[in-house]
């Protein structure tokens, strides 16, 4: 009894490792050859049985074979005799220097006759190469798809044209396939197709207006026939006419850029010479401080705690506010307020003060431009149509913004803010009616220079931080102030994005010097029309 059953036992096991051989054989003949058995018959192959290994590499997707197939097209690929093993051979002393063609790892050395070269000709470069592009396009990683199809989108190389139609069929990413499209398109424009697909190209091509589908564009014209020719100038005008709109746009975006940072510099100067009437030379000394307290913050953070460096700005920016607006206050008790009433008398004394501040910063930290970092938030670009956004810009901008309407809440909504707006308007009736105008006069000093201070924590993100910082930006921010109209933030807020703009927009018919020139005698013969500005106070006593 016993024996007839262990005999049907031993005949189910059989049938049971029968069956699992057979179902592993099937996978193993469903999903191919593995890479390593593809490399493996490249030893002593035939052109025709290389292209088909070839063929089926960038059929794998496998990232590791991309080094394979570039050695294998400029002929660095070898296999050793004795064991048919596949390496990547360099010169090296008597022989060759084996790596691992998948892993790149060294292989040790082998000498010239225990190796053989993997055979190439000019048809099988033309296979290695159209593989090595289907591989990047079949890539995992979107943005290696992105940058394969950009380099076929500048080369137009007319043998991408297959595996680019291969790898648009199975894109699912939008983004990238819109990429993938346009190279195609530009490998089209110099294959041998007909004029009609060749139309279509151009169709596509010109459907993103810039610099680079231009260049494209006019490479193609030349050769072309005549309904080709015709289709691509046309195209060539209206990517001409969406250029002209989108750099008169990026002007804008220009001079909106350069009118936050000069909003920055003269809003501090904009209250202390409104409420006071002083002409502050020393201003931008203030700015310089500013970024030199971000500097100082940055080291500090650089050598004892680096991992906070994403927020160095954002620690620099107190700390900015109160150094400089220290120093702001001293210079108002110490000199300011013994020479109220004598204009030359105060600016050649805070121009003599603004040589000694540059010159201590020298003495403490050198002449020359010190390093400051951008945090990573404020790193990069991104493209708005056929605009380039930096980072740090668009929130230099937002801060520019901030500030200024943190600085107007201050007026209006806070006891300080309507003693200094009754010392402005009136000083004499605001003295009678119990303001300390002295303290008034010291703290508004100090609110200017603190902002000066703030505002030269973000020029340090767009500027050198050097002793000469300041100097930059003081005549504009005395253009800004008097052109928006003295005292008035709102005047300060239109005048410096005014000038911005009308600054970009000059420059690039006139120079930058020459557009400087222009806007200076722009203001002065607005000023003879309106001498006190855009928005000039009313009722605001002008006192000797």
């Amino acid at each position: 009894m016993a024996r007839p059953l262990l005999l049907i036992l031993q005949r189910i096991a059989l049938v049971l490792v029968l069956a699992t051989a057979l179902i592993g054989g099937s996978a193993k003949a469903q999903s191919g050859p593995s890479v390593p058995d593809l490399v493996s018959r490249l030893a002593g192959a035939d052109f025709n049985e290389t292209e088909r290994v070839v063929e089926a590499l960038a059929a794998s997707g496998d990232a590791s074979v991309a080094r394979l197939l570039e050695a294998l097209g400029d002929g660095d690929l070898y296999y050793r005799r004795s064991d048919n093993a596949v390496f990547i051979a360099t010169r090296g002393g008597e022989g060759y220097l084996l790596t691992d063609p998948l892993t790149g790892a060294s292989a040790g050395e082998a000498g010239r006759r225990e190796v053989a070269k993997v055979r190439v000709n000019n048809s099988l470069r033309r296979a290695v190469r159209a593989a090595i592009g289907t591989l990047t396009l079949r890539s995992p990683d979107p943005a290696i798809r992105i940058a394969a199809a950009q380099s076929v989108l500048k080369s137009g190389d007319p043998e991408a044209v297959e595996p680019l139609t291969e790898a648009i069929a199975a894109e699912q990413n939008d983004s990238v396939r819109a990429v993938m499209e346009r190279a195609r398109a530009a490998a089209i424009l110099n294959s041998d197709a007909s004029d009609a697909v060749k139309i279509d190209a151009v169709k596509t091509i010109a459907a993103k207006s810039s610099q680079d589908t231009r260049a494209i564009l006019l490479a193609a014209s030349n050769g072309a026939s005549e309904a080709l020719g015709s289709a691509i100038s046309d195209a060539v005008r209206r990517v001409e006419g969406d250029l002209a709109l989108w750099s008169a746009a990026q002007n804008v975006w220009y001079g909106l850029s350069l009118g936050s940072v000069l909003l920055l510099a003269a809003i501090g100067l904009a209250i202390t010479f409104g409420v006071m009437g002083v002409i502050n030379m020393a201003h931008g000394e203030m700015v310089m401080i500013g970024a030199y307290v971000t500097y100082v913050v940055q080291e500090i953070i650089r050598n004892h705690a680096p991992f906070l460096f994403d927020v160095s700005l954002l620690i620099a920016l107190p700390l900015a506010f109160a150094i400089a607006g220290a120093v702001g206050m001293a210079i108002e008790r110490g000199i300011i307020r013994f020479l109220y009433g004598r204009p030359l008398e105060t600016l050649l004394a805070t121009w003599g003060l603004s040589l000694i501040l540059q010159q201590v910063v020298r003495s403490l930290f050198g002449p020359t431009n010190q390093e400051v970092g951008a945090p990573s938030w404020m790193s990069g670009a991104f493209e708005l149509g056929g605009l380039t956004l930096t980072y740090g810009r668009v929130w230099i901008i937002v801060f520019a913004l901030v500030v200024f309407a943190v600085l107007v809440l201050v007026l209006r909504h806070t006891s300080f803010g309507l003693q200094m707006r009754a010392v402005t308007q009136n000083r004499r009736m605001a003295s009678s009616m119990g303001i300390r105008t002295n303290w008034t006069d010291a703290l508004t000093f100090g609110l200017g220079s603190g902002i000066a201070g703030v505002a030269g924590v973000a020029l340090s993100q767009i500027d050198n931080v050097s002793p000469n910082l300041g100097q930059s930006y003081i005549i504009d921010s005395f253009l800004v102030v008097v052109f928006g109209g003295v005292g008035n933030l709102w005047g300060t807020l239109v005048g410096a994005l005014s000038l911005g703009v009308l600054n970009k927009f000059l420059e690039p018919y006139a120079g930058a010097v020459l557009g400087k020139i222009l806007v200076l005698v722009f203001i002065i013969l607005f000023i003879q029309k309106r001498p006190r500005g855009l928005f000039a106070l009313k009722g605001r006593a002008v006192e000797s």
